[in-house]
């Protein structure tokens, strides 16, 4: 591990209140190895410099604590409990949808080991890839997924299972929100990663967030640490169960966005 690599990662990650044991440090930066190791060979990310991976892949991924503070302090956790004060994220179910290299939902699980992870993405060969990864970090209790989430929301051992949906899947948000509330549990939480502007997106999105169950609890904007990167975390709870003919079929949610 280089000393560049752990100083920039105490730093940022300390801004979050998050401090890693050297384990999970060199958990961190063996991912980046084979991140960049595997991207020779297939295309996983854009972003290979070590430091850009640390600001735009590690610390994007674990703002989500940011809200999870912010959700725990309202004392308006999933069915009414204070499910997401980081001590008690022990035993969630968090489901990452279009994982990709795995972002975010890998490192959420080297920081919060006891969280029970499900990693859906629709290319077998990244999904290989993240088994390879989580084997190398010996990390327990994740389970991968090879579909789509039009099909893998309608089957009955995913439909409403899941504590917590995270995705940072490029897709606008009524599309996303068809692909990833299906998963989530009554009184628990969606949170889409989004950059850039995305007061337009949010307006559209309404009706849909709306028809699949879900209220928009609020938006945390922030600039990633030792950037010029805006991100949005859009916080939206699942009120209501979800009408069987969502989602639609595959590539409908992104063809035809309800709305």
């Amino acid at each position: 591990m280089t000393d560049t690599f752990r100083q920039q990662m105490d730093r940022e990650l300390g801004l979050l209140g998050i401090k890693l044991s050297e384990k999970q440090l060199e958990q961190f930066f063996t991912y980046y190895e084979m991140l960049v190791e595997k991207n020779k060979v297939m295309n996983l990310t854009a972003i290979t410099d070590e430091t850009d991976v640390v600001s735009k892949h590690f610390s994007d991924s674990l703002s989500l604590l940011r809200v999870l503070k912010r959700v725990a302090d309202s004392g308006d956790g999933c069915d009414g409990s204070r499910v997401y004060e980081e001590e008690l994220l022990e035993g969630k179910s968090v489901i990452d949808v279009g994982t990709g290299a795995g972002f975010p939902g890998i490192p959420l699980k080297i920081a919060f080991p006891g969280i029970k992870l499900t990693l859906l993405d629709s290319l077998n060969k990244r999904v290989k890839f993240l088994e390879e990864v989580c084997d190398a970090l010996e990390l327990k209790n994740v389970e991968f997924i090879h579909g789509r989430a039009e099909d893998i929301g309608r089957q009955k051992e995913h439909r409403e299972m899941y504590d917590l949906c995270v995705s940072r899947a490029v897709a606008n948000l009524a599309s996303l929100s068809e692909y990833c509330m299906p998963f989530v549990k009554i009184g628990c939480f969606f949170v889409p990663y989004k950059s850039g502007e995305i007061e337009d997106e949010l307006k559209s999105a309404g009706r849909a967030v709306g028809i699949l169950g879900g209220e928009l609890e609020f938006v945390d904007k922030f600039m990633l640490p030792g950037t010029d990167a805006s991100r949005s975390l859009v916080v939206i709870k699942k009120v209501k169960g979800i009408s069987k003919k969502y989602p639609r079929k595959a590539g409908m949610p992104t063809k035809e966005p309800l709305g």
